[in-house]
């Protein structure tokens, strides 16, 4: 009978430390699916995903030997994968067209913007409606049209565009909400 092996979350992490191959693979095998779940969230592209999470596993297993234990390896391994989707995103910034609010917008103070790192922003897009989330998603990250958006999700363009001025609106409010808070992170 070839039973499966089940390690702890000590033994994971000792033997990741030491390098070795089966830990690292029972590591990875483990944690990939609600990891790529968590990259999915922001990008509908199953291979830059998947480009994500490798590289997310690639800086685990470089920092593994920081892990304490202070908190649980899931967090702490979702936050590194986390960073690694923030990193993607700033390389291809021409997936980040939603920074750039219409003229016809009122001024977010511009601290907010300055001081903001794309985590933060992240953040605050977590916190919009799902389907005002997933239309600013697909439009100012993904960089679809209207119409692909509407066609996708079974909506009109006009409810497409007033998602994500919904989204906006609310985003600048968000920013404005959260400036000391971000400015007391950065400092």
């Amino acid at each position: 009978m070839n039973r499966k092996q089940t390690y702890s979350e000590q033994e994971l992490v000792a033997g990741c430390i030491r390098n070795e191959r089966r830990f690292q693979e029972t590591l990875y095998r483990k944690y990939f699916p609600k990891m790529m779940a968590m990259c999915l969230r922001y990008t509908n592209d199953r291979d830059i995903a998947m480009q994500i999470v490798n590289n997310g596993f690639l800086r685990v297993f470089k920092k593994i030997e920081q892990f304490s234990f202070k908190g649980s390896l899931e967090g702490w391994i979702r936050r590194l994968v986390y960073h690694s989707v923030s990193d993607y995103f700033k390389q291809h910034s021409k997936y980040v067209r939603f920074l750039i609010l219409e003229e016809r917008d009122d001024k977010v103070k511009q601290s907010a913007l300055d001081d903001l790192y794309f985590q933060d922003i992240l953040r605050l897009v977590d916190m919009l409606p799902a389907a005002t989330k997933e239309v600013f998603r697909l439009f100012a990250i993904e960089g679809y049209t209207h119409a692909e958006i509407a066609k996708q999700q079974g909506i009109s363009v006009g409810t497409s565009k007033w998602h994500l001025s919904a989204a906006r609106k609310r985003l600048k409010e968000l920013l404005e909400q959260n400036n000391d808070r971000f400015l007391k992170v950065v400092s």
